[in-house]
């Protein structure tokens, strides 16, 4: 019985390296994979996935209105697996038709993304995952600390902790750190000229 996925972790735990490595073992069984990601994310180029330790391949990308079951059934019904990047960009309506998709075709769908964005409040489309994904995991990284990071801290030009803005702001280890909880709230302390 095939099944929704849903692997979160913090910026930098390696979520597309398994995506890309998760794609690499399917083929490697001789099975097609329907790679995925939001086109609203190009920080490596519109169709390219790209992780940190520098694994790469080419992905189909879905706009915002785009319905990802239609696009399934009429170009990639041969597929045997759809692997989606950066799942945290999706729609709770695209969500939806992927878990369609697993009901209706019996082909796993794994989706690979934040659970939060730089203010600690859910994505969209990882609260849909949240709430319909048959199997959840969290793929751990670590704070500067030691302690396990959960906050997606967004810095600004100067390396200052960024608590307002819109929730989409692409970018890489220029533009985001992984942090624990205590470490991100006493540097929002210090920041603010706060004693801890």
């Amino acid at each position: 019985m095939a099944k929704l996925y849903f692997k979160f972790g913090a910026m930098g735990c390696s979520k597309t390296a398994q995506a890309l490595i998760t794609k690499f073992n399917y083929e490697e069984r001789n099975m097609k994979v329907l790679l995925l990601k939001p086109a609203v994310d190009t920080r490596d180029g519109y169709n390219v996935v790209k992780s940190r330790i520098g694994l790469q391949k080419e992905a189909v990308t879905v706009g915002a209105n785009e319905d990802i079951r239609q696009l399934y059934l009429k170009s990639y019904a041969d597929c045997d697996v759809i692997i989606v990047d950066e799942c945290q960009f999706l729609t709770p309506e695209q969500v939806d038709q992927l878990s369609d998709i697993v009901i209706e075709q019996n082909i796993p769908v794994l989706c690979f993304g934040l659970a939060t964005d730089f203010t600690t409040h859910l994505f969209p489309g990882s609260k849909r995952l949240f709430e319909i994904a048959e199997s959840i995991s969290e793929i751990k990284s670590i704070c500067t600390c030691g302690a396990k990071a959960t906050v997606n801290a967004r810095l600004d030009d100067n390396g200052n902790i960024v608590t307002e803005g819109s929730q989409i702001c692409i970018g890489g280890n220029n533009r985001y750190v992984a942090m624990c909880r205590k470490c991100w709230l006493n540097k929002l302390k210090e920041q603010r000229g706060e004693a801890r």
